[in-house]
């Protein structure tokens, strides 16, 4: 379970314990179990639903899968995150997930450090701030636009059925439709390897980004294009001009 959830849990239990105290406590609202009919019966009333309300928010914090977007109405870091976390126990891509949490991650600390840097050396609206800034939007992009292609092709893909596939169980089924099943699901494999291989590069060419910038006091326009970083930021990018989820 990951911290959302267990602060959730932790702020249904305080808002549960808050609540019976002020009902039951006497110096607040007096009501006493064992004291008048009335009192009593709002007394147990409140215990009663305090524990549904505990059972009911636990089972859905703790064990209720959560309802995931589909993925074309993905739109925010967080729907990303969420959306991967969703697959973070098919066990046959449990490091691969991880990996793409753990980039998830990293692309907003990125982002974060490049603006500061371009804040503290350019004003906003010079020429070298607006292309720097167009430049990691770019690149920004195409980071989403693969973990989209990784969601998709994990939307699809059937666990169960890989196992039976490599494990090669299916004995009724003949050797050919066997080899082209399991070429079938090494290209989900292979897919998803390839595009978190392809965002790693793209957190270590913003590395580089961040690294240049911040060596240096004033750029031209010529000068920014001609660095090495932007050229092969500009490279990796004209290579997906095409991409296609």
């Amino acid at each position: 379970m990951d911290l959302t959830k267990y602060i959730k849990l932790l702020g249904l239990i305080i808002s549960v314990i808050v609540l019976n105290i002020i009902v039951l406590s006497p110096g607040f609202l007096g009501i006493e179990i064992g004291g008048s009919p009335l009192d009593t019966a709002i007394g147990v009333t409140v215990v009663f639903a305090s524990v549904l309300v505990l059972l009911y928010g636990s089972f859905a914090l703790l064990f209720k899968p959560p309802v995931t977007l589909p993925v074309k109405q993905i739109k925010t870091h967080e729907d990303y995150v969420e959306a991967l976390t969703h697959y973070r126990r098919v066990k046959v891509l449990e490091k691969d997930i991880a990996l793409a949490l753990n980039q998830m991650e990293r692309i907003v600390k990125k982002k974060e450090t490049l603006l500061e840097i371009l804040n503290q050396r350019f004003d906003s609206t010079e020429l070298s701030y607006i292309k720097f800034f167009s430049v990691t939007q770019e690149v920004e992009k195409l980071f989403y636009l693969n973990v989209k292609s990784i969601l998709n092709r994990l939307y699809v893909f059937d666990e169960t059925e890989y196992q039976s596939v490599i494990s090669q169980k299916s004995a009724q089924l003949s050797p050919k439709i066997l080899q082209e099943r399991t070429v079938v699901y090494n290209d989900y494999m292979t897919f998803i390897k390839n595009s978190l291989s392809t965002n790693e590069e793209i957190l270590l060419k913003l590395d580089k980004l961040i690294l240049e910038i911040s060596r240096l006091d004033s750029l031209e326009l010529g000068d920014i294009e001609a660095m090495p970083c932007m050229q092969e930021i500009d490279s990796l990018i004209k290579q997906t001009k095409y991409y296609k989820q």
